[in-house]
């Protein structure tokens, strides 16, 4: 039987190397996706259910929400300043 020669050790090599590209590339895709999709949950579930409340509470107790909202923008408005 005749010995490989040096072009099919490395192109069998190469051909290796691709298909290890190829599946690490598949892979990095599948997991940032599902992560995305996680992430898109998990902070806009939250969120809507924060601006919820806060209509809820808002509705309920209108002086105390407009006094919340009030001291929140000056203190932003302090702290922004120039």
């Amino acid at each position: 039987m005749s010995q490989p020669t040096t072009t099919q050790v490395n192109g069998g090599a190469n051909l290796a190397g691709e298909n290890a590209r190829s599946t690490a590339n598949r892979v990095a895709h599948s997991a940032a996706e599902a992560t995305q999709d996680c992430a898109e949950y998990y902070v806009s579930e939250p969120a809507k259910d924060l601006f919820g409340l806060a209509k809820d509470y808002a509705k309920e107790k209108p002086d105390v929400a407009a006094m919340w909202a009030f001291g929140l923008g000056v203190i932003v408005g302090w702290k922004l300043k120039p």
